[in-house]
């Protein structure tokens, strides 16, 4: 059974990805906080002072188109790392599974439903599979 490990894994992401971690990484940070409270602090008069409507329309359209994008580039990022996890977690299933098997054979021990008890655990599921064997399905 060959099994892809996480560091097989190219390392070459698309543009999109890229942009999406680099924005990630910018707005989780401290100075980015300090500046939406500073942009905040700087707004918050204006609202008593200028009693413009168009004002206050530009100003939630633009925060409402930004908050939108965020969105969905956070969305990304956490949709690889998430997928990222699942990746690790079936390769060391597999490892623990190849594991027992090599340890049953020479123990002449039946683990297959270990085995699967194993998968299940992890969720490891046909279409998560590290493996480029397939498996049976439960369905079957």
């Amino acid at each position: 059974m060959t099994v892809e490990m996480p560091s097989q894994v190219s390392g070459e992401k698309p543009a999109f990805d890229r942009f999406a971690g680099w924005c990630a990484n910018m707005v989780s940070r401290a100075p980015f906080f300090a500046f939406c409270l500073l942009l905040i602090v700087v707004w918050a008069p204006t609202v008593a002072f200028l009693k413009f409507d168009t004002w206050q329309l530009i100003i939630n359209t633009v925060t409402t188109i930004i908050t939108f994008l965020m969105v969905a580039l956070l969305q990304n990022t956490q949709t690889r790392n998430d997928l990222a996890t699942q990746h690790k977690l079936n390769a060391i299933a597999e490892a623990i599974a190849d594991l027992m098997t090599h340890f049953a054979d020479h123990a002449g021990a039946d683990i297959e439903e270990d085995i699967t008890e194993l998968r299940d655990a992890v969720g490891l599921e046909e279409k998560e599979s590290t493996s480029k064997n397939e498996r049976p399905s439960k369905a079957s």
